[in-house]
């Protein structure tokens, strides 16, 4: 069995009774569709006059007589209504029999297909489910090397890919092929030559469709993995129009989105065409047997005179019932092998081991009391190191600034505090506690972040703000606006708080923006705050309202702001210049100025640029 198919069971077992029914009401179905047919010779018989008269009804011996017992029985009724009435009675019986066993016959058609839409649905929500919870708790290193679109691709593409291929399974092993044998088995009673006759066609019919769908699977995962590449550029075209339209480089990536959905058009017609060419080849081969059968059929009732016309025409029409299902299994075994495709795609992302969780006792820390020290830690994104045994204590209460050019590794240390990575040597403790052995949920409760991008989503402001702390009231909203020097272009607002700020936070400036995520982390109130570049995107004059905000938010609590612009930080308890990775000089403002090294030069270089 396909290992993709073995993953998928876990996610069927809550709809175990779907499944249940399904098979049960397919195998009626398949029973009913040949009994259907079997109706149809008693309407035959009564039209040619060729009933059997049976005047005494027929007595019940044990199942192995049934079929000789449904026989003479439906024989003996349509013998009566004939000697008691006109035989336009007889006719009208065994046309209601036709009438009723393709009335059930439909009706449990209906119902499996009820209980499989349950099944296909509910599978679908779960797999979402796991899938976007997933893509949540994934680290950010994992992002870091793959496209966006990719991911969605499998998210939305892929996993729908499942959901309407996948359970054709089912029907591929119980509703059509129980059709196939229920028609088989009745065929033999019916002519056991022309059934033998029959079986020689099936299997090269399968073995010729077979040959054809073989590389179908392999097309199949290019075509989705060209479907994530064409979503990442569709979403990084609009993530990035501002500066496409400015450099003139529309027709770059329209010939890069033209490129891909011309892969995607020869991968989408050379898998079609296999698709399309399932049902004619089905077709054309089964009526190469009806045909065949008609020739050796006709010879049997017109030479032979061993088997009755009407017989015949019974035969064929269990021929034909055949048919449908070997179409549909020939079109479900392609569909199969596209869902496979998507599966493996969906659970090679479900499969990624999650390196950075919380431990199975970790301690659920709620309060941070005295120290953050960092000690010893060494750090590589891949192979260059961005952190050489670097250690720092924080002390409760303090503000300590890291600074120093771009690629200095002050970022990093936000990302380590954070547990976004992982350290590759040494240690990070609160309270002497390793943030390892706290749980990521109370570790990251007792931070605060603002980013240099200030990241929001396209929802209300208040909605935004409330982020860290759900069940926020209005009065809590406007107090932390009012520390985070927001409130005044907030209460200008049409809606106020419950004004919508667009995709990205986009209807507001850069200032308004950063503001925001400051009020947000204000809300959230934790004991630690980590400042990453909060006011390097900013101009001069939002810059002063950042500044008022962040000082007014850092007032009694612990602060570790990472900053490019060193006005920002004088005030700081601790100011800690780094170079490559390591710490070349602490202490305070005034204390470095005097040193007359690495600080006092960047102090110098940014009053010059000023």
């Amino acid at each position: 069995m396909d290992k993709s198919l073995l993953k998928l069971i876990p996610y069927t077992k809550p709809y175990k009774s779907h499944i249940t029914w399904n098979i049960i009401y397919n195998i009626l179905y398949a029973l009913f569709s040949t009994i259907s047919m079997l109706t149809l010779l008693p309407v035959l018989e009564v039209l040619f006059g060729k009933t059997k008269k049976i005047l005494k009804e027929p007595v019940y011996t044990g199942i192995g007589d049934i079929k000789q017992f449904g026989s003479d029985f439906m024989y003996y009724k349509i013998s009566e209504l004939t000697k008691e009435n006109s035989i336009q009675v007889a006719l009208l019986f065994v046309v209601l029999m036709v009438i009723t066993t393709f009335l059930f016959k439909n009706l449990f058609n209906y119902l499996a297909s009820h209980h499989i839409m349950h099944l296909k649905n509910g599978v679908l929500r779960d797999l979402r489910k796991s899938m976007y919870n997933k893509i949540i708790e994934l680290p950010i290193s994992y992002y870091s090397e793959k496209r966006k679109g990719d991911i969605m691709a499998r998210m939305l593409g892929d996993v729908n890919e499942v959901q309407n291929s996948f359970f054709s399974i089912l029907e591929l092993v119980v509703k059509e092929p129980l059709t196939i044998v229920f028609a088989l088995v009745t065929m033999f009673f019916i002519s056991v030559k022309l059934t033998l006759f029959v079986l020689v066609f099936i299997p090269i019919s399968g073995l010729i469709i077979s040959k054809i769908a073989k590389n179908l699977r392999a097309q199949s995962m290019q075509a989705q993995k060209e479907s994530g590449f064409l979503i990442s550029i569709v979403d990084e075209s609009l993530s990035g129009l501002k500066v496409i339209k400015s450099y003139n480089a529309e027709s770059n990536f329209k010939s890069r989105f033209h490129d891909s959905v011309t892969r995607l058009l020869n991968l989408s017609n050379s898998i079609g065409s296999k698709n399309n060419l399932a049902t004619p080849l089905s077709e054309f081969l089964g009526i190469t047997t009806i045909a065949v059968l008609l020739f050796y059929g006709g010879n049997l009732v017109l030479v032979e005179k061993t088997l009755e016309g009407s017989a015949f025409i019974v035969y064929l029409t269990l021929a034909f019932n055949i048919l449908t299902p070997a179409k549909a299994i020939s079109k479900a075994s392609y569909s199969v092998k596209n869902g496979l495709a998507a599966a493996e795609r969906v659970f090679e992302v479900l499969e990624v081991e999650n390196e950075i969780t919380s431990k199975v006792n970790a301690i659920d820390k709620k309060t941070f009391d005295s120290t953050i020290t960092i000690q010893n830690i060494n750090f590589k994104y891949e192979d260059e190191a961005v952190l050489k045994d670097f250690s720092l204590e924080v002390k409760k209460g303090q503000t300590v600034a890291l600074v120093g050019q771009s690629g200095s590794g002050k970022s990093t240390i936000a990302n380590l505090l954070t547990r976004f990575y992982d350290v590759n040597e040494g240690t990070i403790q609160i309270d002497g506690i390793d943030i390892k052995d706290m749980t990521l949920h109370s570790l990251r409760d007792l931070m605060g972040l603002v980013t240099q991008d200030s990241i929001l989503f396209n929802d209300t402001i208040k909605a935004n703000i409330s982020l860290g702390k759900d069940n926020a009231t209005d009065e809590e909203i406007v107090e932390a606006l009012k520390i985070a020097n927001a409130f005044e272009f907030v209460k200008d607002l049409h809606l106020g708080i419950y004004t919508n700020i667009g995709d990205s936070g986009n209807k507001l400036s850069g200032g308004q923006k950063q503001r925001l995520s400051i009020a947000r982390a204000v809300l959230k109130n934790p004991p630690i705050m980590i400042l990453d570049e909060a006011t390097s995107a900013l101009d001069t004059e939002s810059e002063k309202f950042v500044q008022v905000a962040l000082e007014n938010m850092m007032q009694n609590r612990t602060s570790i702001v990472i900053a490019h612009r060193l006005s920002t930080i004088q005030k700081a308890d601790l100011i800690v210049v780094m170079k490559k990775g390591k710490i070349v000089e602490q202490g305070k403002h005034d204390e470095l100025i005097a040193m007359n090294g690495t600080y006092s030069k960047l102090v110098n270089m940014q009053s010059f640029e000023s």
